[in-house]
């Protein structure tokens, strides 16, 4: 499974607003960096207590990128 895929499966799956979900990705030869964009009221799901939420899931997908021999980044963007 692609990281924009495995991404978008995890999110979709503890916010409100699913359609609002928006992933890009860039990649150089430092890795892949995926940016992630949400419904400003399910920012603080995304974020979690103290980072937490956010935090596991730059865990998993920096496992998920070490199994294929890549870094993958996560950042998330508040909507304006």
């Amino acid at each position: 499974m692609q990281e924009i895929e495995f991404l978008k499966y995890l999110v979709e799956n503890i916010v409100e607003h699913t359609a609002d979900v928006k992933i890009e990705k860039k990649e150089d030869e430092l890795g892949t960096l995926l940016t992630l964009q949400v419904h400003p009221n399910d920012m603080g799901i995304i974020i979690g207590k103290k980072g937490s939420t956010v935090n596991a899931l730059r865990s998993i997908l920096r496992l998920q990128g070490m199994k294929f021999g890549k870094k993958v980044t996560l950042k998330v963007l508040e909507q304006e």
